[in-house]
């Protein structure tokens, strides 16, 4: 087989807002060549990147964040070619050689991945993966459930918000959830939200007066939005704090004192080994057997990968924004039997 370019995707200086330029602050790079066959291992493995996700970005590198990949070569102990190994750190090229698996470390270990219900791969970068788990965690850890309460979630039609509107659902709550377009509005009512809305449109705040007060309030944006779901929580409400991309300051904190509200953030790595295998044994079944709905955007090719960042930061992909590297992975499969034939 002939050596082969090896597409990365880089970042070269500093950026602003989180969001990167193309052809500024972010390039995709392909001056590094590889034969797959002889590159030496060094006790690695080499893998072949299927999908990526969204990352948090890192200046003069090549950017890491999670993925999964395809085993092609190995001198690794337990992995072999053929397996599949998902998690972070897997890097925004086409190929690259990694030397570690499981280390302990839930922000940068690896782990070989099973998958018995036939799901697209693209899955395991997000709601059979980092996004499900990030909704399973913190629901199992903190929402303390009972039927017949009211929750509100905002980004309702994100990947995260979507499956909360379902287990909330599932547990006979009245779901009330927002989102920043129509089409998305419509997707949160498919996914069983009982009130749902496009908070550029229609008031929060009249929407949250008619229909609370909130036992629940699952949190994306904080902010204005925060300061609302406050002001109209009922006494013990449980606020569960997942991320605050508004950058909006937070006003009626004391309401927290007055109404003797639980307020909790966390990452999702704050809980992945007490709730994995629970959530592997549960999510990709109902993700397959469609008892959850999901939606993907997925864009072909690492050079394209820059705007599909831009998009997640700004609000304007719809669903699970992904990255598919490989453009034929039954091309992968002739590789393995390859250097044996």
């Amino acid at each position: 087989m002939a050596p082969v370019k090896n597409g990365r995707l880089l970042f070269k200086s500093p950026h602003s807002a989180f969001i990167p330029v193309p052809g500024e602050t972010a390039v995709y790079d392909e001056t590094e060549i590889l034969d797959l066959e002889t590159v030496p291992l060094n006790g690695g493995y080499l893998v072949k990147t299927l999908y990526v996700s969204k990352t948090h970005f890192q200046a003069g590198d090549i950017i890491k964040n999670i993925g999964i990949a395809l085993v092609l070569r190995s001198e690794y102990p337990g992995v072999k070619a053929g397996d599949h190994v998902y998690g972070r750190p897997i890097e925004f090229a086409e190929y690259s050689i990694l030397h570690e698996l499981d280390t302990g470390d839930p922000f940068t270990s690896l782990q070989l991945i099973e998958n018995p219900h036939k799901l697209s791969l693209s899955t395991f970068v997000g709601h059979a993966g980092m996004a499900g788990k990030t909704a399973y965690n913190g629901w199992r850890e903190y929402a303390h459930a009972k039927k017949g309460e009211t929750i509100f979630i905002s980004t309702g039609a994100g990947p995260i918000g979507s499956l909360i509107i379902q287990f909330a659902k599932a547990e006979g709550l009245k779901v009330i959830a927002s989102a920043g377009s129509d089409d998305k509005v419509q997707f949160m009512k498919d996914c069983g939200a009982d009130i749902a809305f496009n908070y550029k449109t229609t008031s929060t705040r009249e929407v949250l007066s008619r229909e609370g007060p909130l036992n629940i309030y699952w949190d994306h944006v904080g902010g204005e939005t925060l300061d609302a779901a406050l002001d109209h929580a009922a006494p013990f409400a449980r606020f569960i704090i997942c991320g605050a991309i508004s950058g909006q300051p937070v006003n009626n904190l004391p309401n927290i004192i007055g109404k003797t509200i639980s307020l909790h953030g966390f990452t999702v790595l704050a809980f992945q080994k007490k709730y994995d295998e629970d959530f592997y044994k549960e999510i990709p079944r109902h993700l397959a057997n469609g008892e959850l709905k999901y939606q993907e955007e997925i864009t072909e090719g690492i050079k394209n990968m820059i705007e599909v960042l831009a998009g997640s930061m700004t609000g304007t992909n719809h669903g699970k924004p992904i990255i598919k590297v490989a453009k034929d992975e039954g091309y992968l499969q002739t590789f393995i039997r390859h250097p044996d034939s």
